[in-house]
């Protein structure tokens, strides 16, 4: 096992009984995010850390016709995250996989080389090798897809005391807000001729942003073929 194998498995072997219940106070924006993927009939949709499977959940029920996937580190987190596919019975429509963020295979692990829609959700803050992983999602992309993201922002409009208490507890779990995740991403564009629009929720509390890849998507070339 990999050292951020055993790292995260260790931090969630009993915490991912409690996740759900406890994260949805403080990882805010998540369901706002999944609201705007507009996944289409026929879409493959990749959530990079997927945890125990909450948001795969979500968006599976929102978006009846496209399929979805799952990647984490933490084979932990993805016993819970299976559990929870099978609880809401959608087996048929979701699947995971264990893999690092920053060097998957995604046509070896779900049979498919790209996605439409790629969503990140409070994962970067805990990888540490986070700009590698921005990249691998990009990558991920297929023509005319999109990569979204939604995670801890620099928190420039909070309160000094709020600030601190907050980056405190963060850091109990290993968590470290990428405060130039702005700059990050606007240089990744910049090299990878993507589109990027970066936003700050709740006055930088957190950041969300879409990153737009170039190109025709598969769907539309296959509605022109048909006409």
């Amino acid at each position: 096992m990999s050292e951020a194998e055993v790292l995260m498995d260790r931090m969630y072997r009993r915490q991912r009984y409690i996740y759900d219940a406890t994260r949805k106070f403080y990882l805010l924006g998540r369901d706002a995010t999944i609201a705007e993927l507009d996944a289409q009939p026929g879409d493959g949709v990749l959530e990079i850390g997927c945890g125990t499977g909450r948001n795969l959940v979500k968006m599976a029920r929102r978006y009846p016709q496209a399929r979805f996937f799952g990647l984490d580190v933490s084979n932990e987190m993805l016993e819970s995250a299976r559990a929870a596919i099978a609880r809401a019975g959608l087996e048929s429509r979701v699947r995971v996989a264990q893999g690092d963020a920053t060097s998957f295979d995604a046509a070896r692990l779900f049979g498919r080389p790209s996605f439409e829609r790629v969503m990140i959700s409070y994962a970067l803050s805990m990888i540490p090798p986070w700009r590698e992983a921005l990249a691998q999602a990009v990558d991920a992309l297929a023509p005319g897809g999109s990569l979204h993201i939604v995670d801890f922002g620099d928190q420039a409009g909070l309160p000094a005391p709020f600030r601190a208490g907050l980056n405190r507890w963060l850091a109990a779990f290993d968590v470290t807000p990428r405060v130039t995740m702005r700059a990050e991403l606007a240089a990744l564009s910049a090299s990878r001729g993507v589109r990027c629009e970066a936003r700050d929720h709740l006055r930088g509390y957190a950041i969300r942003a879409v990153i737009e890849k170039p190109g025709p998507r598969a769907s539309d070339i296959a509605g022109r073929r048909a006409s």
